[in-house]
């Protein structure tokens, strides 16, 4: 079956969106000459159907990977599987594998709604808007169960990577990982990952979560003539993903880091009972470079 898309535009952007496959954006792009501002998605990719070779996915109830099997909550233990075929580990939450419904749409925004039982019972919302190059994500989630749980919500963007593609980001500290990829302990910026000042992204692999980062972010792509001015509500710590040898990176604004339901305090995350809400939104705004 195809999948449906939704188109957005605004005065600068035009926006595609694939409800059922996750929520995903598939394609954001520069009107004047389709530019891609989000990774392109091509024909193939979308023909896949996994929001992972897509634009951009909302992570709730969780980002990320988390360990253990699962998790305790203050009404027992929240048992958990992998959820993908190439990881060991469940991750990223349940949202971006179900199929989200379209509330209502206009030409420059939408809303979307996500009502699941998995891991446990929450409703979703997500509203996307452009409004002249500004694409702004809002994700809302509720908790349904009768049994309180705990909550984490994130964006997943990829982003186009050139070799002059250039991040800047404040952060106070970074959580490093084993080899299992789970958060082992918070150390000071080293200096080849601090993003104060606007830097060129590593060679080396990166797949971390940076912290007290105040939720602002520019992403310049000069060789393209813009950057994209990057604003997020209700997240203090971003992970940043860059593959070897890739043409894309992620930088995902989230809410806890990596297995937090591990960690002493469980840093970020939020308990829930029935009826209670959490919300963050994330801000992408295209501005064109002088010269």
């Amino acid at each position: 079956m195809p999948t449906t898309l939704l188109t957005l535009r605004d005065s600068l952007t035009q926006l595609t969106l694939a409800p059922e496959l996750g929520a995903s954006l598939v394609n954001w792009v520069r009107l004047s000459d389709g530019l891609p501002l989000l990774r392109h998605s091509d024909e193939q990719a979308l023909a896949a159907a996994n929001p992972r070779r897509l634009a951009c996915y909302p992570l709730l109830p969780w980002s990320n990977r988390i360990g253990g099997g699962g998790f305790a909550t203050p009404a027992g233990w929240q048992a958990l599987s992998a959820n993908t075929e190439h990881e060991p580990l469940p991750i990223h939450g349940s949202a971006w594998q179900q199929s989200w419904q379209v509330v209502d749409m206009t030409s420059d925004s939408a809303n979307l709604q996500l009502e699941c039982q998995s891991p446990f019972p929450y409703r979703a919302n997500l509203h996307v808007r452009l409004s002249d190059g500004c694409l702004r994500l809002t994700l809302h989630a509720t908790h349904l169960g009768a049994q309180v749980a705990w909550y984490g919500l994130g964006f997943h963007p990829y982003l186009p990577r050139t070799a002059h593609t250039r991040l800047q980001a404040q952060a106070g500290g970074v959580w490093l990982c084993g080899e299992d990829k789970l958060s082992s302990h918070c150390s000071g910026l080293p200096a080849h990952w601090n993003f104060e000042e606007p830097t060129l992204l590593p060679q080396q692999l990166v797949d971390n979560a940076f912290t007290q980062w105040p939720g602002s972010a520019r992403i310049i792509q000069a060789d393209a003539g813009y950057q994209l001015v990057c604003e997020a509500q209700g997240s203090d710590i971003f992970l940043l993903f860059c593959p070897e040898a890739q043409h894309f990176f992620c930088f995902e604004p989230v809410t806890h880091p990596v297995n937090a339901h591990h960690l002493p305090g469980r840093p970020g995350l939020q308990l829930l009972a029935q009826g209670q809400s959490c919300q963050m939104s994330f801000t992408l705004r295209y501005q064109a470079l002088a010269g």
